[in-house]
C-alpha cells in the first residue's frame, strides 16, 4: 500500500481483481514512476496527451518514469472534444503497436476527459487490453471521467456512443496541476462536483454552498471536495459497474447537457462539457418541478448556486443560435440512457433525491425545451 503524505487522500475502488486506487493530493506527477512500478510489472510505457497539457507536463512525467526505470514513448494530439474521433483512435493504436507495447506495459492518459476517454478505449482494445493509468489534469477529469472505466469516442450521431468499459489500474489526481487551469475550465469541472451533492449527498451540496470559494482557492477544501466526489463515484461504480441500474444516476444533467453539446457541434468556444452539465442539471430540476415531482424552489436554489460560481444555467446563455427543438430531441433520442426507444432522464424529488425516470413522455420534454430556449 502506498505511504500517503499528510496532505494526500486515497480512495479505493473495490472491483475484485480489477480494483484500483485513486491518489489525490499535490506533487503526485513527480512520483508517477514509483507509483506505477509498485503496481505494474512492465517497464515500458506510452503516454497519450494533448498539445496544451503536453507542453506543460510531458517532459516532467517522462523524467519521473525514466528515474524509476520505465522506458516511455509519447503521442501528442490536438486539444479539444473533436479529438475523440476514429482518426485519433487509429493514430493512438498505431503508436502503441509500433512501440510494441505489451499487455503488462502501461498506457498513460495525461490530460483531461477527452484524452482519458480516448486513451482508455485504445488501451482496452490494443492486444485485447494493456495496463492503463489515468493522470487527469482537469478538475472535471479528476472527479468524474478518470474514475469508473467508461471510455470511448464520439460519433456523428452523438457523444460517447462508441466505446468500452475499461477500468484503470491507477488514478493519480495531482491537485497542483489544477492551479494552471483557466477559471472557465475549473468552473466547468466544479459542475461535476456539485452533481454528487445533488444526486444523493444533500449535506455535501450544503457544504459546497458554504465553502465553494475555498474549493476554488485550493488547499484542504479542494482536496476534500475531490476526495468526496471520487468516493461517491467509487461507491456507485462498485455497486453497478456497467450501468444496469444505480450508476445511471451519475448522468444527472447529462441527457440535456449532451444534447446541447451536440447542438453546438462540440465547439468549446460556445460550450464545454461542464457548462452543458450545469445547464442540464438546472433543466433536470426544473423539469422535475414541471412534472410535480419537486418544488420549483429547489430548482431556483440549484440555479442560484451554479450561477454564483460563474456557470451558465440557461440555454439562452449559450453563444450563437441553437438548432430547432426537433434537432435537440433527436440528440436526446440518441442518448445512451434511451432504452427500447423510451426516453430516460435522471430527475429528482428533492435535494439529493435523484432517481431514474423511465418512459418520460417525449411530448412533455419537447414542450419543456421549447419553453426553456428563451427563458
Amino acid at each position: 500500500m502506498t505511504k500517503l503524505e499528510t496532505s494526500e487522500r486515497l480512495v479505493h475502488v473495490p472491483l475484485g481483481d480489477r480494483s484500483y486506487d485513486i491518489l489525490i493530493g499535490p506533487g503526485l506527477m513527480a512520483r508517477a514512476g514509483g507509483e506505477i512500478t509498485s503496481r505494474i510489472k512492465g517497464r515500458r510505457a506510452a503516454i497519450v496527451t494533448d498539445e496544451n497539457v503536453g507542453a506543460r507536463y510531458l517532459d516532467g512525467l517522462m523524467d519521473s518514469l525514466q528515474t524509476d526505470g520505465i522506458e516511455a514513448v509519447s503521442v501528442t494530439l490536438p486539444a479539444g472534444e473533436k479529438t475523440k474521433s476514429f482518426d485519433s483512435l487509429t493514430n493512438v493504436c498505431d503508436v502503441l503497436l509500433e512501440a510494441r507495447i505489451e499487455r503488462n506495459d502501461t498506457v498513460i492518459a495525461l490530460g483531461g476527459g477527452v484524452i482519458g476517454d480516448l486513451t482508455g478505449f485504445a488501451a482496452g482494445i490494443v492486444r485485447r487490453g494493456v495496463r492503463f493509468v489515468q493522470i487527469p489534469t482537469s478538475l472535471l477529469s479528476q472527479v468524474d471521467s478518470s474514475v469508473g472505466g467508461k471510455t470511448g469516442i464520439n460519433a456523428r450521431q452523438g457523444k460517447n456512443l462508441i466505446g468500452i468499459f475499461n477500468q484503470p489500474d491507477l488514478v493519480l489526481a495531482d491537485t497542483d496541476v489544477l492551479d494552471t487551469l483557466s477559471e472557465r475550465e475549473f468552473r466547468a469541472g466544479y459542475a461535476e462536483v456539485a452533481k454528487y451533492g445533488l444526486i444523493d449527498k444533500p449535506d455535501f451540496f450544503e457544504w459546497l454552498e458554504k465553502n465553494w470559494r475555498d474549493v476554488f482557492a485550493g488547499g484542504a477544501a479542494r482536496i476534500e471536495a475531490i476526495a468526496v466526489s471520487c468516493q461517491a463515484k467509487a461507491d456507485v461504480v462498485a455497486a453497478d459497474e456497467r450501468e444496469n441500474g444505480r450508476r445511471a444516476l451519475l448522468n444527472l444533467g447529462h441527457t440535456f447537457g449532451h444534447a446541447l453539446e451536440a447542438a453546438t457541434k462540440y465547439d468549446s468556444s460556445r460550450l464545454v462539457h461542464g457548462e452543458g452539465v450545469s445547464i442540464g442539471m438546472v433543466l433536470a430540476h426544473r423539469f422535475s418541478a414541471r412534472m410535480n415531482l419537486a418544488s420549483p424552489d429547489l430548482a431556483d436554489r440549484v440555479e442560484a448556486h451554479l450561477r454564483a460560481v460563474g456557470l451558465p444555467t440557461r440555454m439562452s446563455e449559450i453563444p450563437g443560435e441553437l438548432p430547432p427543438t426537433e434537432v435537440l430531441m433527436d440528440a436526446i433520442a440518441q442518448d445512451k440512457k434511451v432504452k427500447g426507444g423510451k426516453l430516460t432522464f435522471i430527475l429528482t424529488r428533492g435535494l439529493g433525491e435523484s432517481f431514474v425516470a423511465d418512459d418520460v413522455p417525449a411530448s412533455e420534454v419537447e414542450r419543456f425545451i421549447e419553453e426553456m430556449r428563451t427563458s
